[in-house]
């Protein structure tokens, strides 16, 4: 009887647990038939936008109107990966879900511009660069990234950042041999921000803003500080949307001693979509590029329109890196480039992420290529307004597999066939450098050159000298064929011992065919023993002038900044169809200033030791010595008694 009822327990057990099965996969089912709805309601992303969500209204609607009657934990796994934006002045709670409205794009391209020199050198310029469709501007608190850093998202947003321009530049661009760079920057480390209205202390948030840059890139922006920045007043303007006048907002400065490492490149590469392991980025290996005549990389952050009306806004960030190759340090020894002899790599494929991937290769000078050859070569021609001048380009698509061909792999090969040919020299360039003898005075001389044969144009000026360098503005001096050139507009903003740097601002207009001289005396100020340098006889840093100008342009410039353009010709906004702006700056200056003789105090030091070990020892010595009383030792014969009287059990004498 006992048997026959523990079995009939079991089997009910045995039912129940079956019925409990049943119940829970039909439950298991419901939700996965559920969350299966879900997400055939979603739109998918697009294969021409690579993996760029594009939302319809209607379907979100939808979407929304079916998420009431489905359970809420599918809807909160499938809401977690969307965008949340959050105004700070709305009063509704906290949720796990999203609005139905559209949710921020973006978009990332990229593109490599090679151009042959005349002089046997070759210059490749990188050009990144990451749209989002977000706006930091109204307060928004964005808390989803994609394509856009993180890092640099969370900087712009918590400083209220409106425009940063950073670059790193080792070497100097010879403007003479190479012509016009498609972005310039001086040597060193360069930083200018323009900050939102909103900001209260600006000069506590540049402090903080640089501390934080400089942990980012890896630099000595800390070292950043009044001494060095300055605030122009008409030389740098915004680039991005928005006419904002008020230079208070706006901060400048240079460090023209900063080294450029591979630890400053291996932060800029991080902030890539793909990083250096897909696209152009591979071809950034660190011992070909520091190892070339000049090396820059900038990071530039933008608020830009999406459309001519500007009716929509994104942030653009663009990275750029230009290098230029000498023929003689490369130890080739011929006028022969390619990818792997640049760069020891190859390309094998573009960005999974990028929407554009290009290589131009700069042909202008080379119509029917009897200067040199191009392999592969390339059906594909673009043509583009550069500097003033319309550009022609070989183009190589790497979106498109037929570039790579059966190899897989694209090594461009650039072959010198002639050395013939002269390059055109650039509209404005300009140098600087240093007279006088002695420490005690000197004469700072900037020399800027129209080489326009009939059209004068107006240059802006910009000097920051540091305090140290006591300028005597009464001996300033502008000079053209001979004659005094009187500026239009002048800015001059005195120093402050220790706390603040010159800043001589300048509107100057060049004739034709014509050499520019600024002229200006100072006085070498004597610094306190602390405030040198560890090798003050290597002297002490100038930075660059920079000189701003429109300059006539030769062809008809592009003003449609909605026209999908290459990279490298669209940075720089163009209002004017007659002119085209350039930005030039000049050589940094290397000054000695009265440095006293430091082996001095060190022979003070050692002397001084010297005498109070001398001195004080031996009478501390005569002070704390104890004295003692030793007798003298007895002679041979009476210690060898002393030895036989001890055997003998005898005392000792």
């Amino acid at each position: 009887m006992t048997r026959q009822c523990g079995s009939e327990s079991i089997e009910n057990m045995a039912a129940h647990r079956c019925s409990s099965s049943a119940a829970l996969v039909v439950l298991c089912y419901i939700s996965f038939s559920v969350f299966i709805v879900a997400n055939s309601q979603e739109t998918k992303p697009t294969v021409e936008n690579h993996a760029t969500v594009v939302e319809d209204t209607q379907t979100d609607t939808e979407t929304a109107e079916k998420s009431t009657e489905q359970p809420a934990v599918s809807v909160r796994e499938w809401e977690a990966t969307e965008t949340e934006e959050e105004t700070p002045d709305s009063s509704a709670p906290e949720t796990g879900v999203s609005s139905s409205g559209p949710h921020p794009k973006d978009d990332f391209q990229e593109e490599l511009v090679i151009r042959p020199l005349h002089s046997g050198d070759i210059y490749a310029s990188f050009q990144f660069r990451t749209l989002w469709e977000t706006d930091f501007l109204s307060g928004n608190k964005v808390s989803h990234y994609r394509l856009f850093p993180k890092s640099l998202g969370q900087v712009i947003s918590k400083f209220s950042v409106r425009e940063l321009h950073i670059s790193f530049t080792q070497g100097y661009w010879r403007t003479m041999q190479w012509g016009q760079p498609f972005l310039p920057s001086p040597p060193g480390a360069e930083l200018w921000v323009w900050f939102q209205d909103s900001v209260t202390d600006v000069d506590g948030t540049w402090k903080e803003l640089t501390n934080v840059l400089s942990g980012i890139f890896c630099a000595s922006l800390n070292f950043i500080d009044s001494t060095n920045t300055v605030q122009p007043s008409a030389s740098f303007k915004p680039l991005g949307i928005g006419n904002v006048t008020d230079h208070r907002f706006l901060r400048y400065a240079t460090l023209p001693r900063e080294i450029v490492c591979t630890e400053n490149l291996t932060p800029w590469k991080k902030l890539l979509p793909c990083g250096s392991k897909a696209g152009l980025a591979v071809l950034l290996k660190s011992e070909k590029l520091f190892h070339s005549s000049f090396h820059s990389q900038a990071v530039h952050i933008r608020p830009v329109c999406q459309d001519l009306q500007c009716k929509t806004t994104s942030w653009e960030l663009r990275q750029t890196l230009n290098v230029v190759f000498d023929l003689h340090t490369s130890g080739q020894g011929k006028r022969e480039w390619s990818l792997f002899k640049m760069f020891s790599r190859t390309l094998t494929e573009a960005c999974p992420l990028a929407s554009s991937s290009k290589i131009y290769i700069d042909i202008t000078d080379n119509p029917e290529g009897e200067q040199f050859e191009v392999t592969p070569a390339t059906p594909l021609l673009s043509q583009a307004v550069v500097l003033g001048d319309r550009r022609t380009f070989s183009v190589y698509d790497l979106t498109q597999q037929i570039t790579f061909g059966t190899v897989r792999s694209l090594n461009l090969l650039i072959r010198w066939k002639s050395s013939e040919g002269d390059m055109l020299r650039p509209l404005l360039h300009a140098e600087r450098y240093v007279a006088g003898y002695g420490l005690q005075t000197g004469e700072i001389h900037t020399l800027m050159y129209n080489n326009h044969p009939y059209r004068s144009f107006p240059v802006l000026l910009l000097e920051s000298v540091p305090w140290y360098l006591r300028l005597y503005i009464h001996t300033l001096t502008v000079t053209s064929k001979g004659k005094d050139n009187k500026p239009s507009y002048i800015h001059y903003q005195p120093s402050k011992d220790r706390e603040r740097p010159h800043l001589l601002e300048m509107l100057v207009q060049l004739p034709p065919n014509s050499a520019t001289e600024v002229t200006v005396q100072f006085e070498r100020a004597l610094l306190k023993w602390t405030e040198y340098t560890p090798d003050p006889n290597h002297g002490f840093y100038v930075g660059s002038s920079v000189i701003s100008s429109l300059v006539p342009s030769i062809v008809a410039m592009d003003t449609n900044s909605s026209q999908d353009r290459p990279l490298f010709s669209s940075f720089f906004p163009c209002k004017e169809e007659s002119s085209y702006f350039m930005r030039v700056y000049t050589e940094p200056l290397l000054v000695n200033l009265p440095t006293p003789d430091f082996s001095m105090p060190y022979n003070v030091i050692c002397l001084t030791c010297t005498v109070v070990a001398v001195g004080y020892g031996s009478l501390y010595n005569l002070l704390t010595r104890s004295f003692q009383i030793e007798e003298p030792s007895p002679g041979l014969a009476k210690r060898i008694a002393n030895i036989i009287r001890k055997l003998r059990g005898v005392p000792p004498l």
